[in-house]
C-alpha cells in the first residue's frame, strides 16, 4: 500500500496548491485577484504558491499592463497537467486499494 503513498506529488499536498491547479485545470488561464477570491486566500499566500508551481513548471506566469495597471494571469503547463494528472491517479489508487479494518 505504501507504493501507492510514494506516487503522491508533495508539491500539491497543500490546500492552496491543489486549489490552483485544479482551477487551472478547468480554465485555460485566470488572473491574480479572480485566483485570490475563489480560493479565498491572501496576495502573499498565493502569490507565495504561486512562486512554488512556477518554480516547478508547473504553472506560467504572465504579467502585463493594461492601461496603467498590472496584470497577473496564470496558465498550466504541459508539464504540470501531466504531474497534476498523475497526482490525482496516485490519490485514486490509493483510494480504490485501502483496506476496510
Amino acid at each position: 500500500m505504501i507504493e501507492y503513498l510514494e506516487e503522491i506529488n508533495k508539491a500539491f499536498e497543500s490546500r492552496v496548491r491543489l486549489g490552483i491547479m485544479s482551477v487551472l485545470m478547468v480554465n485555460d488561464e485566470i488572473d491574480f485577484n479572480s485566483l485570490k477570491d475563489l480560493l479565498d486566500v491572501t496576495d502573499g499566500n498565493l502569490a507565495s504558491h504561486t512562486r512554488a508551481l512556477e518554480g516547478l513548471g508547473y504553472i506560467a506566469v504572465k504579467k502585463q499592463f493594461v492601461g496603467r495597471k498590472p496584470k497577473t494571469t496564470f496558465s498550466h503547463t504541459d508539464k504540470g497537467e501531466k504531474a497534476f494528472r498523475e497526482h490525482l491517479q496516485a490519490l485514486e489508487s490509493f483510494l480504490n486499494n485501502v483496506e476496510r479494518l
